[in-house]
């Protein structure tokens, strides 16, 4: 099977492709360009592998949460691509990207989501994928779900943003940090081919941004409180 798989979630630009279980990436620290950037990236990625969009049986792509316009373009671009060739579509968290990126049993994965919040969750791996401890949720840093018993690793930025609060809040719990982690195309290629080869692929029209937050910043009388 063949799957293309793209994130725009943060300022990070990433694309993959599952080639029958071989995995290609790339990336770009786009900034504000992603919706500039990822069609000629996807173009250039097809012609240096050497296959079309006719070879492709699928598309995925980050649906959150993380930037809200972001989350468009990678929704609008994955859903048009799914039209376009007439495949099924599959919309992965960029919670559970983070958390396959580092690969350890028990993850602790925070998101920047501005405004001094964090988008989190909990997962634990299984035999069968990671299994969710604590649903993707918007808190403060210093109101981050608690969680059971120790050995759990932390990764996202917002480790990086408010790593002395959560490493405090999570004293007894956490074995490491891992920094510099962002949600990336690689690991949600990789975590589409086992939805797909479930038969969970969706028709395009079903695809959808998880956003989380219902509003993307604060009012007036928001911010003087």
């Amino acid at each position: 099977m063949n799957i293309i798989a793209l994130d725009t979630s943060t300022e990070y630009c990433s694309l993959a492709m599952w080639l029958n279980g071989n995995i290609v990436s790339r990336e770009i620290l786009a900034g504000q360009r992603h919706s500039e950037l990822l069609l000629p990236m996807l173009h250039t990625m097809l012609t240096e592998i050497g296959i079309t969009l006719s070879q492709i049986d699928g598309i995925a792509f980050g649906a959150g949460p993380g930037s809200f316009t972001g989350l468009r373009i990678a929704c609008g671009v994955a859903q048009g691509l799914a039209f376009a060739q007439a495949v099924p579509i599959v919309g992965i968290s960029t919670l559970e990207a983070l958390a396959q990126q580092v690969d350890t049993a028990k993850v602790l994965v925070a998101l920047d989501a501005r405004m001094g919040e964090l988008y989190f969750a909990a997962y634990e791996k299984t035999t069968t994928g990671w299994s969710s401890v604590h649903a993707p949720l918007l808190c403060r840093p210093e109101t981050a779900p608690v969680v059971e018993g120790e050995g759990w690793t932390g990764c996202g930025n917002g480790f990086d943003l408010y790593h002395s609060i959560l490493s405090e809040h999570y004293s007894n719990s956490l074995q490491q940090i891992i920094p510099g982690c962002y949600p990336h195309a690689r690991e949600i290629v990789q975590l589409a081919a086992i939805q797909f080869a479930r038969g969970e692929g969706k028709a395009a029209e079903e695809a959808l941004p998880v956003y989380i937050r219902n509003k993307v910043a604060l009012k007036e009388n928001e911010r003087k409180r």
